[in-house]
């Protein structure tokens, strides 16, 4: 049974009298006016069934998939043994992060999730301003969640092209307009027929399984084969860090881009009927399932790399690893087509996920609420969709100042949505066993991803994740003292009401 008895956050009776107030509502708060705005920013459709939700949590881990993208850079940081015997580490730290996480969002399935649960659980005395950070980290981290991974699609196409015609040059502004068309076709797709999305998704996440049988098989039978004390033991350490313990850990932060974000299931929860029920589900046993895919597709990767100054020669190490096994540059070149199809599904996810916590943001009257509505016509909240997408296309623009921007944008999406975890965690934290080892794995393994990944330091191949991430505390700090500790007065009670009462509704039809 849950412990928590309460839906509704603690906190100062002013702050229900404040929302009633600006929506110009009685002191009973059922006004028109109020319910004519609570509906204006709620009325999304509940499109997600269990099913559907649950394939759109496995699809979006894309676990192995993940692996496949990183198991060339391994050979910098750690090597073979980091990206296997890491998993014992991942794994179990994951498991208990989404636990904790799942508690929370049966009890609260809304899209604000982290920063609401901060606010729900926090001291009082410090409520709101803990919520005020909590909410631009989360915010800004699925930003560059979503950027990291229109980059990663922009990379894999660009080799493909590179290895189909040796004479064409990719230049980062290529890749960058790759990254873009990708861009807004998903986002015309998320606004126009985001009804097709749960069957899109659902479609990606079989496949994601179909894939793993193709590749494994394919590779198994096919591949050229290294031994077991390659693929258990050996170290490889090419960055220039020289002490194993910091290189091992840094090996680690590669397996944790397949097991970040799965709160993105969370922020489509007021669009899953059922929601209490449905999303904590898809999400913890997305993980379980995806743990076994990944741990499992990255030994057999390791034992069919083939050789491995190939894989150190590509941009996308997977690239080689299918065109030597399969000893053709078109069955490869179709394999990671395939491949391809689940990690596009990725990112139609990213774009719905980071809108709807926009959209949350806005209506909570942190972003401008004109943010913070639901389009009559299409159910969707288009202003929140665009206004992501065109700071996810502003951040993509480090592509064209730096090589290592992949790198960067994901530790920064990385590290900050282990601080929202660590902190919406911390304010529910009781001493129970499972959430004190969530915070422990959490911090330990976030501290690892803002580490510089090559030595020696250049401005090029920096890691600039910690300097961008302290300068989104700088502006939570800043915006709290000179604007939101006097006038934001914390979650909008109307909006966060009307959505646990839709949710109790649907738990017991």
């Amino acid at each position: 049974m849950n412990r928590f008895a309460t839906s509704r956050p603690k906190g100062n009776s002013t702050d229900v009298n404040v929302n009633e107030k600006t929506s110009g509502a009685s002191p009973t708060g059922h006004s028109h006016e109020i319910s004519v705005q609570s509906n204006s920013r709620t009325r999304v459709r509940k499109v997600f069934s269990h099913a559907q939700i649950f394939f759109f949590a496995l699809t979006f881990m894309n676990s192995w998939e993940a692996i496949g993208t990183n198991v060339g850079v391994a050979f910098y940081n750690g090597g073979p043994r980091a990206l296997v015997w890491g998993f014992f580490i991942v794994i179990p730290g994951t498991l208990c992060q989404v636990a904790s996480i799942s508690e929370m969002a049966s009890v609260q399935p809304i899209a604000g999730a982290q920063y609401v649960w901060t606010h729900y659980y926090a001291p009082k005395n410090f409520q709101r301003p803990i919520t005020w950070v909590q909410g631009w980290i989360t915010w800004f981290s699925w930003i560059a969640i979503t950027a990291g991974t229109a980059n990663v699609i922009g990379n894999i196409i660009t080799t493909l092209v590179t290895v189909s015609y040796p004479d064409y040059v990719a230049k980062s502004w290529h890749t960058l307009l790759i990254m873009y068309s990708i861009l807004m076709i998903l986002a015309l797709l998320n606004q126009f027929a985001f009804w097709l999305i749960p069957w899109i998704e659902m479609a990606a996440g079989l496949l994601h399984i179909i894939l793993f049988i193709v590749f494994a098989s394919v590779l198994a039978t096919l591949g050229q084969r290294h031994s077991s004390d390659f693929v258990f033991f050996s170290k490889s350490n090419l960055s220039g860090w020289n002490n194993d313990f910091v290189s091992f850990n840094l090996g680690i932060i590669l397996i944790t881009w397949g097991f970040v974000g799965f709160d993105g299931a969370i922020h489509m929860s007021e669009e899953v009927r059922k929601a209490r029920h449905a999303v904590p589900r898809a999400m913890f046993l997305s993980i379980c399932l995806n743990s076994g895919l990944a741990f499992a597709m990255t030994i057999i990767y390791l034992y069919f790399l083939g050789p491995v100054e190939d894989v150190l020669a590509a941009y996308y190490g997977l690239v080689p690893i299918v065109i030597n096994a399969t000893g053709s540059v078109q069955a490869g070149s179709a394999m990671i087509g395939c491949f391809m199809i689940t990690v596009l599904a990725v990112m139609l996810g990213c774009i719905a996920s980071s809108s709807r916590l926009t959209w949350a943001w806005s209506r909570d009257g942190a972003l401008p609420q004109w943010f913070g509505y639901v389009d009559s016509k299409y159910r969707v909240p288009v202003r929140s969709l665009w206004v992501s997408v065109l700071i996810v296309a502003i951040l993509l623009l480090l592509n064209l100042a730096s090589a290592v921007a992949i790198g960067v944008v994901i530790s920064l999406g990385t590290f900050g949505l282990f601080q929202s975890y660590f902190i919406a965690i911390g304010c529910m934290l009781w001493g129970y066993p499972i959430n004190i080892a969530a915070m422990i794995y959490t911090a330990w393994v976030g501290t690892f991803t803002v580490f510089p990944n090559y030595l020696p330091i250049t401005s090029e191949y920096m890691n600039y994740a910690l300097p961008i991430n302290v300068g989104v505390w700088i502006f939570a700090g800043v915006t709290w003292f000179a604007w939101a500790r006097k006038n934001w007065r914390g979650l909008n009670m109307e909006v966060f009401d009307a959505v646990l009462a839709d949710a109790d509704r649907a738990t017991k039809d």
